[in-house]
């Protein structure tokens, strides 16, 4: 009586390391460790290089942010080619599979939209100022989905940091007005306004504003001539007039005159400090210019003196 060996069914596919699944599976998960694995230490391995020859921390960080940007691009790269092979066509699978994520991932594509927005528009770079809705602030981070901005402004003066990180998703690029402070025209132009009352010399007070001004603001007046270089190709700005202006009007309570400036986008309350200092030790050589605040003046008539003024005591007269 011979006895029949029975064979598991599944062996003559070979050897299966993870029960249940299959050998080309198991295959494309070891290809995809080691690959995940090479990049990773291929990425440290150049950020140890560049942490020993270059000293710089802006230039550290860009290497970081861009040895991250490229490891993940290459990675992604090669599990597709490890995973899709065997698909005949990888437009169609690609076509469904964007069009899956554009659905139940919105957010994060439009993110990674708005990073490649970024990256090729250019609206901003690190360390520029900038405002995007009602959030304004230095950029000090730029990643695939959020980028982060050091807050200026809210509750401090003259747009001062305030220590607040605020990340904002990439997507509001599409969405929210963006303000640069820098691109383009690296100045922004403030305005002190300074009262005097009407008795004042308005006019010598103007000369005092414009000479002061003139004297505080020479150096950036004279760079601000200077075409920045590249950015005519991005930008049309034409000034027709650099530098400082006094500009006059009547106010209630006294003659205004505005002083406009150019100023650095983070010197706005520096300067406007200094050439307040400059202002009162200058107005206070000067009987003649008094600077004014609210007030109200009544005029009354005599009539209305006599019937306010009060009664003197009564006489009588005595016997004759």
């Amino acid at each position: 009586m011979r006895l029949m060996a029975q064979v598991p069914s599944g062996t003559e596919e070979g050897l299966t390391l993870i029960p249940g699944v299959t050998p080309d599976t198991q295959t494309n998960l070891i290809l995809s460790a080691l690959v995940l694995i090479l990049v990773f230490v291929a990425r440290r391995g150049i950020l140890v290089l560049v942490h020993r020859r270059v000293s710089d921390s802006e230039l550290r960080y860009r290497w970081a942010k861009s040895s991250a940007t490229s490891a993940f691009v290459v990675a992604a790269l090669l599990l597709t080619q490890i995973w899709f092979t065997a698909i005949p066509s990888m437009g169609t699978f690609l076509g469904l599979l964007s069009a899956g994520l554009a659905i139940a991932l919105k957010d994060l594509v439009a993110g990674l939209a708005g990073w490649l927005f970024i990256l090729w528009r250019r609206p901003f770079d690190l360390g520029d100022r900038i405002q995007i809705g009602p959030h304004a602030g230095d950029v000090v981070d730029r990643s695939l989905f959020q980028f982060t901005i050091m807050e200026v402004g809210n509750w401090v003066g003259a747009e001062q940091s305030t220590g607040r990180l605020i990340h904002v998703p990439n997507a509001k690029v599409f969405t929210e007005p963006l303000a640069n402070y820098v691109a383009g025209f690296p100045y922004l132009w403030n305005e002190l306004p300074v009262m005097v009352t009407f008795e004042s010399d308005w006019r010598k007070a103007k000369g005092m504003l414009e000479e002061i001004a003139a004297d505080h603001t020479v150096d950036i007046t004279r760079e601000a001539h200077r075409p920045t270089p590249g950015q005519e190709e991005r930008f049309l700005i034409r000034y027709r007039k650099l530098t400082p202006v006094v500009y006059v009007s009547v106010e209630d309570s006294g003659v205004l005159l505005t002083l406009r400036y150019l100023c650095e986008p983070r010197e706005r309350r520096g300067t406007g400090s200094e050439l307040w200092e400059r202002i009162l030790d200058a107005f206070d050589e000067h009987e003649d210019i008094t600077l004014a605040y609210p007030t109200k003046r009544v005029n009354l008539s005599r009539e209305t003196l006599s019937r306010r003024t009060p009664a003197g005591p009564e006489t009588t007269a005595g016997p004759g």
